[in-house]
């Protein structure tokens, strides 16, 4: 029986800039490609710049600073008991204003946070009104 030629199999672990495919940048933060690619369907994968390889398909590599920044987000949701998905709705309420106003309202409407001090958008209408009719400032007491 002849042997089979398995060189093919061996690709190298890092290319010429010292990223790495994501078998092995998986096994080095301690996870599965499958789960890489999950959390890169969340947004919780640094953004890549590469270019698709062979047949329009993209095989994504990862650099020493991406590898650093999965790490962080994997040890953040460990530190706080917390699934990928609600680390990436965290980043989208962040992200998004109209989202944060919503999500902010509603814990209000639950008693888990108090409402945002009006005191300075007081203060704020009234410095708009003192403008508009070109009147002083009054004393406050």
């Amino acid at each position: 029986m002849a042997a089979h030629d398995t060189s093919h199999l061996h690709a190298p672990i890092h290319d010429a800039s010292g990223a790495v495919p994501i078998s092995t940048a998986a096994e080095l933060v301690g996870t599965t490609a499958r789960m890489l690619r999950y959390r890169e369907a969340l947004g919780l994968l640094p953004r890549t710049q590469d270019s698709p390889t062979g047949r329009g398909h993209r095989h994504r590599r990862f650099t020493e600073e991406d590898l650093a920044t999965i790490g962080a987000g994997l040890e953040m949701e460990r530190e706080l008991d917390i699934p990928p998905a609600a680390l990436a709705f965290a980043l989208r309420v962040l992200a998004e204003p109209e989202l944060l106003v919503r999500v902010r309202r509603h814990g209000e409407r639950l008693g888990r946070l108090s409402a945002a001090p009006a005191r300075a958008m007081d203060f704020e209408k009234e410095k708009a009104m003192r403008l508009l009719h070109g009147s002083r400032p009054r004393p406050r007491l």
